[in-house]
């Protein structure tokens, strides 16, 4: 079921991205969510614990207000969704937990419209490079269903901002299973070779692949493999290519 649920919306999201007639971006997914679930809006923030974090994307005015306030305030679903690096799910804004909770978030939020907030963390591993953020007019609670999917969204959203290809007609993606554990095993063999914690040491790896223009699949297989090795300055554009023996 899981299998057969991604691979459905993956292809909702790579039909949405030929609709614009453009390569798969999270916009894709955020465009894809609204029509699939019920809900009126959704939006996916960059997250990070040691650069500033800012919204990528929003499918109206609403969604758009919703990802400021929370990073604007440094609270909210989103933010404590990153935090936890669990769903946060707010089926009433109004509600007295919630208000104790997020105090100028929930108000705002209200006023701007939004009834209920779902918060989902774009996550591998140790590494969440941001949150997919859904709300609802009205306040209620997603079925499990509607959960589901939501997730399924979440994890497609993942794979885009780490760089794999969901371009395929059919939206088929490589395994997201096998993806996590080459890029969490590369983060943690850079964390040794650089000296660095787990979130600059993918910064390094991120970074690396963008500038040599390179899928990040690819250069964590060659870190594995030993085949890429980094060194600690950070002003080096290229890694050096380790020994046969090492």
């Amino acid at each position: 079921m899981t299998g057969s649920r991604s691979a459905r919306i993956h292809v909702l999201v790579a039909e949405q991205a030929a609709r614009r007639g453009a390569r798969v971006s999270v916009v894709d997914v955020c465009v894809a969510a609204v029509a699939a679930l019920p809900v009126g809006g959704a939006g996916v923030s960059a997250m990070s614990r040691t650069a500033a974090s800012h919204p990528l994307c929003s499918t109206d005015d609403v969604s758009a207000q919703l990802e400021e306030l929370q990073l604007t305030l440094g609270e909210g679903p989103c933010v404590d969704a990153f935090a936890l690096g669990v769903a946060v799910l707010t089926p009433d804004l109004l509600s007295d937990d919630v208000l104790d909770r997020w105090p100028v978030f929930a108000s705002a939020a209200a006023e701007a419209g939004a009834g209920a907030v779902f918060a989902f963390p774009l996550q591998i591993g140790a590494i969440s490079p941001g949150v997919l953020d859904l709300y609802a007019e009205v306040a209620g609670e997603l079925d499990a269903e509607d959960l589901a999917d939501a997730m399924a969204f979440a994890d497609t959203a993942t794979l885009i901002l780490l760089d794999t290809a969901i371009d395929e007609p059919d939206g088929r993606v490589r395994d997201l299973g096998g993806y996590r554990a080459e890029i969490d095993q590369a983060t943690g063999i850079l964390t040794e070779q650089l000296g660095v914690g787990i979130e600059d040491a993918f910064v390094r790896l991120r970074a690396h692949a963008y500038a040599h223009g390179r899928r990040l699949a690819d250069v964590a297989a060659d870190v594995v493999a030993r085949r890429l090795r980094f060194a600690r300055d950070p002003i080096d554009a290229a890694p050096e290519e380790a020994d046969d023996d090492a």
